[in-house]
């Protein structure tokens, strides 16, 4: 059984180490996308592969998203502590503070470019996203919503600049190459259309009677003697005028109200294709959108995680080296989500909440229960309000219950029954519930006998006066 386990994780480290050098192979060549696919994958077989983790923020750096990047190397510095590339890159980062705010920056621009697209201000967008990828070259979103933009606006050629620029940045991302794909696509269009209108001006057609006369608009003059020439010119007037007179006259007419229908025909068709163009785009500038508030949300769920990391490393620090009292690192531990933390700084937030939050509860909880017992029970809440700060489910509800009943014997029905619930919303179907609630029926019980003997008083003294 131990040689089976340990073959299984020697499998799991090959696989891992494998697709790691299948996205060092591929970031090399600028294929970025491919390279996040891999790497993710080495992860999900060896989530503590030091090498795919740091190489995962370095893509994500050289795409322009840098949270995602330090979030990739703080994890990959509480992973290993010691010689570890990912500290020299967030080093880096926090050194350059004026380049951190420029990408910060750079993207609060790239989202209000997408409110101002959304509000159809796709001009003013395009002015702000030309400024943003000048300032951060390796934008990459911002340069595709920039050619998607150009392209919706029909401004054909410095969209396939801007496509170009992304598909550089990360050649076989998928929504660069739709992009580019639309394009070509679109370029293929206005050509044939050219080609048509092209065609349409090398002839000149017209009806006479039953047949169809096609006359080419150039026509080269063949040398004739004046003789000739002068009399051909007078037979033609001739023929020409009857001709004008008895056919073309009407023919002409039928002509240009056929023309008139079929430019009319072709101008609603027009119209037509233009719309279901601008509806595709749209649609696809929606799509565009939904992603980007994903990324946006992705991008604050990461941030939150990197703070609870940071936060929980410097408590780790301020603990190691004695700076501050329990009570102070108690406050700035509660500012860790631990949640959102992996397997190791779970067990580590686990370890500094035992040493240095524990210590406080049960010392606060035994001064709160001394002063109960003396019936100093301002002292006693006052201790214990200290207790649910740091740890509001403390002893399964039962710090809850001691507050709540030193409230209702200090008169503060309010604030004991506000306690006495908690208590039972937290912890149900528990000791510590059912005490709060016949606590909380005494309460209640007592109020209604005290308000209905204050009712009778009042009553009585009424009828004296009489």
């Amino acid at each position: 059984m131990g040689d089976t386990g340990v073959d299984y994780t020697k499998k799991l480290r090959n696989q891992s180490n494998y697709w790691y050098n299948d996205g060092l192979k591929k970031a090399n060549i600028r294929d970025l996308s491919g390279a996040v696919i891999a790497l993710k994958r080495s992860l999900q077989y060896n989530r503590a592969n030091i090498d795919a983790r740091n190489l995962l923020g370095l893509v994500y750096f050289g795409r322009g998203e840098v949270m995602e990047a330090l979030v990739e190397w703080i994890i990959s510095k509480n992973l290993k502590t010691d010689d570890n590339l990912a500290e020299y890159f967030i080093t880096k980062v926090q050194e350059n503070a004026s380049e951190l705010e420029a990408v910060d920056q750079a993207v609060k621009k790239y989202n209000q470019c997408l409110v101002s697209c959304d509000q159809g201000g796709e001009d003013l967008a395009i002015l702000q996203l030309k400024k943003v990828t000048a300032e951060q070259p390796s934008f990459l979103k911002a340069h595709q919503l920039l050619g998607l933009l150009l392209m919706h606006t029909g401004q054909y050629a410095k969209a396939r600049q801007v496509l170009k620029r992304a598909n550089k940045l990360d050649t076989t991302n998928e929504m660069t190459l739709r992009y580019m794909h639309e394009l070509n696509r679109m370029y293929a269009k206005k050509a044939e259309k050219m080609k048509e209108e092209r065609e349409k001006q090398e002839a000149i057609s017209y009806n006479l009677g039953n047949e169809t006369i096609i006359q080419p608009a150039k026509t080269s003059l063949k040398e004739r003697t004046l003789g000739s020439a002068v009399l051909n010119m007078l037979i033609g007037l001739l023929v020409g005028a009857a001709v004008v007179w008895f056919l073309i006259v009407p023919a002409v007419d039928q002509s240009k109200a056929e023309k008139a229908n079929q430019r009319d025909k072709t101008y609603s068709e027009k119209i037509a294709t233009q719309k279901s163009q601008i509806n595709a785009m749209q649609q696809e500038l929606e799509e565009y959108r939904k992603e980007s508030e994903a990324a946006k949300a992705a991008q604050q769920d990461a941030e939150k995680t990197k703070e609870s990391y940071e936060a929980l490393l410097k408590v780790n620090d301020d603990y190691d080296s004695r700076r501050y009292g329990n009570t102070t690192l108690a406050k700035n531990l509660k500012a860790v989500n631990a949640d959102v933390l992996g397997e190791e700084a779970k067990k580590l937030y686990d370890e500094l909440h035992v040493s240095i939050v524990e210590p406080i509860l049960q010392k606060n909880y035994r001064s709160a229960k001394r002063s109960y017992n003396a019936e100093d029970y301002e002292t006693a809440i006052t201790t214990l309000e200290d207790v649910v700060a740091l740890q509001e489910t403390y002893l399964d509800g039962d710090a809850l219950n001691l507050l709540a009943e030193c409230y209702a014997k200090n008169g503060q029905n309010d604030k004991a029954i506000e306690n006495y619930n908690k208590v039972i919303t937290l912890f149900p179907d528990t000791d510590a519930a059912r005490e709060a609630q016949e606590a909380l029926d005494e309460l209640n019980a007592n109020t209604q006998n005290n308000n209905a003997g204050t009712a009778g008083n009042t009553q009585d003294q009424a009828q004296g006066q009489q």
